[in-house]
């Protein structure tokens, strides 16, 4: 006895049976919308995957637990190592209490040497001490000193501490512009001075006074430093 063949199934969209073309699209079609599901799970899984390792990255790597904001240099300290190299004392200013030393190093540029010392003030500003000298004990550049005060000009001259200084006065400006809202330089034996920053004029002069007292007191330069160079300054 004859076996029977299976008559096609109807498709319901077509209301009769498919046609060999038609089955092999459909298949084509169900395969690649297969893929493309797939592609896609598998791409949000890696998704999940990789921020999984962040988090996990995250949780696991130590972290310090202070910043900038707990950062703060020993002054005295570092003064008695550079002095070998700038061949002189260096200053080591009293400060107010809530002041933090955020730096102090022997740095060099354009012939200069200079040590300085930056500071952030009890109300959150910037003040900085530059002592600053030459080799052969010659007064220091003016173009120097211009960089160094953001070639600001001089609004006037007052004697405070013992010492002449040259005042620039330029609190008018935006503090989020300059360093140097309020600045003084002086000039005590072979040492040229800088006072200058954004806090209040009045804590400004404060530290001008401090330095100067200091800068007086301090024993005249050895001949010659025999350390290493100081580092030049980056442009």
């Amino acid at each position: 006895m004859a076996r029977k063949q299976k008559q096609p199934a109807v498709v319901a969209e077509l209301g009769r049976p498919e046609t060999p073309a038609e089955t092999a699209a459909r298949k084509a079609n169900d395969s690649r919308l297969y893929r493309q599901r797939k592609t896609v799970n598998n791409l949000v899984f890696s998704l999940l995957v990789s921020l999984g390792l962040v988090l996990v990255m995250v949780l696991v790597v130590p972290r310090g637990t202070g910043g900038f904001e707990d950062r703060s240099v020993d002054v005295a300290e570092l003064a008695e190592q550079y002095a070998p190299t700038a061949g002189r004392a260096l200053l080591t200013p009293d400060v107010p209490e809530g002041w933090k030393a955020r730096q102090a190093e022997v740095r060099g540029s354009d012939g200069v040497t200079y040590w300085q010392i930056n500071y952030t003030t009890a109300d959150e500003q910037y003040a900085a001490v530059v002592q600053a000298f030459t080799a052969d004990g010659s007064p220091v550049n003016e173009t120097w000193i211009a960089e160094q005060l953001e070639r600001r000009d001089a609004t006037g001259a007052e004697g405070l501490g013992g010492l002449e200084w040259t005042v620039y006065d330029h609190s008018d400006r935006n503090p989020d512009e300059t360093n140097v809202l309020f600045g003084m330089q002086g000039v005590s034996g072979e040492n040229t001075l800088l006072v200058y920053g954004t806090d209040a004029p009045g804590t400004l002069r404060a530290l001008a006074a401090e330095v100067a007292a200091q800068a007086e007191a301090l024993p005249r330069a050895a001949a010659d430093p025999t350390d290493p160079t100081p580092t030049e300054e980056t442009p």
